[in-house]
């Protein structure tokens, strides 16, 4: 026989119940609590979920785990391998309040108070030891390991692969802010009130649909001057037609139900029928286009980059990396300038993507019958 999934009602409409869950007990249940239950069976869903929490995770706290500044150049390291140990004396910057200066060495020795360094060019450097970045031979003497090498500039690749993250994650998650607050408001506008409203909604939405969201964000890019800002506006106001459609059709069904003519009974204001009661319900859908618009965020900041239209350089962000890097492929050499960045854009993606699938089918099971 096939299983029957109830609707039981609740005090803001109906919530979809499928009979093993409704068997497990007398207690009432809210609709939170059956999505995450179906959720958590979602082994894709829950390993996209867990990969996101890290890729978070890596971005905030890139300051204190990166073994790097990710701006530090060390030119005499330029494109090395992965696993690529070093050998290097920091010593004073010559300007105030900088950052000690790196200086690639193949052995060195004291001698007084001075130390005798031997080059990697094969110089022989005499510096006082006061010269020193640090008052121990641990502070000023280290031996760095490259674990996914340096790009052409010498900077680690792995410190500037996290310190991405972060810029990618920011740059997708205050855009997609944005998209929501302007689909959100648009939609239920158009859902609740209908008529000329939705007309005159569904016009606009209509020809911001009809040119190329990839076009528009670069037209957006460059009347505004490139940066990180100018990045998050263009993807924000160009990712909002799909959730607009969505909580408009949501509205559509939402508004006929007893609740919401309960409301209009009592006399309440039309502004806290749709925000208050109405929209509630709706957040189910509003998440699941959340996450698919996170993914699609990051891969516009990472194309803008690409193209030089993104967060500007010397800032680290995925797309540049695989600018700098892509030449190399054409060479044959150093491939992991290139394929380390584009594997965090697509772990990322893939992770965003996997969650939101899950989300979808934890907030209506009846798509898996």
């Amino acid at each position: 026989m096939a299983e029957v999934t109830p609707l039981l009602p609740t005090t803001q409409g109906t919530l979809a119940v499928t009979a093993p869950e409704l068997a497990t007990g007398g207690e009432s249940r809210s609709l939170w609590y059956y999505s995450w239950r179906r959720l958590k069976r979602n082994k894709l869903a829950m390993a996209g979920l867990y990969m996101t929490i890290f890729i978070v995770l890596v971005a905030i706290a890139a300051d204190f785990i990166a073994p790097f500044d990710p701006n530090l150049q060390v030119l005499e390291y330029s494109t090395m391998p992965s696993g690529f140990e070093g050998n290097i004396i920091l010593v004073k910057n010559d300007i105030e309040g900088r950052d000690p200066r790196p200086i690639p060495i193949q052995s060195y020795r004291m001698e007084g108070d001075q130390i005798i360094l031997e080059t990697d060019e094969g110089n022989t450097l005499r510096l006082p030891l006061t010269k020193l970045a640090g008052d121990s031979e641990d502070e000023w003497h280290k031996q760095p390991t490259y674990l996914l090498g340096t790009d052409r500039y010498g900077r680690d690749v792995l410190t500037r692969v996290m310190y991405g993250a972060r810029v990618s994650l920011s740059v997708a998650f205050f855009s997609e802010l944005i998209a929501i607050f302007i689909g959100i408001l648009l939609g239920a506008l158009a859902g609740f009130f209908r008529g000329w409203v939705d007309d005159l909604i569904m016009w606009f939405t209509n020809v911001i649909w009809s040119i190329p969201s990839i076009l528009l964000v670069i037209a957006i890019t460059i009347a505004w001057e490139p940066g990180f800002l100018p990045t998050i506006v263009a993807i924000g106001v160009t990712g909002w037609v799909d959730m607009a459609r969505i909580v408009r059709g949501q509205f559509f069904s939402l508004r006929e139900m007893e609740y919401v003519e309960a409301t209009r009974a009592l006399g309440l204001k039309n502004t806290r029928t749709i925000f208050r009661h109405i929209l509630p319900n709706a957040l189910g859908p509003i998440i699941v286009i959340a996450t698919a618009g996170f993914a699609t965020a990051i891969i516009y900041e990472a194309s803008l980059s690409f193209l030089g239209l993104g967060v500007q350089p010397p800032t680290a962000t995925w797309g540049q990396m695989i600018y700098d890097g892509y030449g190399f492929i054409a060479a044959g050499t150093n491939w992991g300038l290139t394929i380390y960045p584009a594997a965090a854009i697509i772990l990322a993606v893939f992770s965003f993507n996997f969650f939101g699938d899950g989300l979808r089918d934890a907030f209506d099971p009846k798509l898996k019958r």
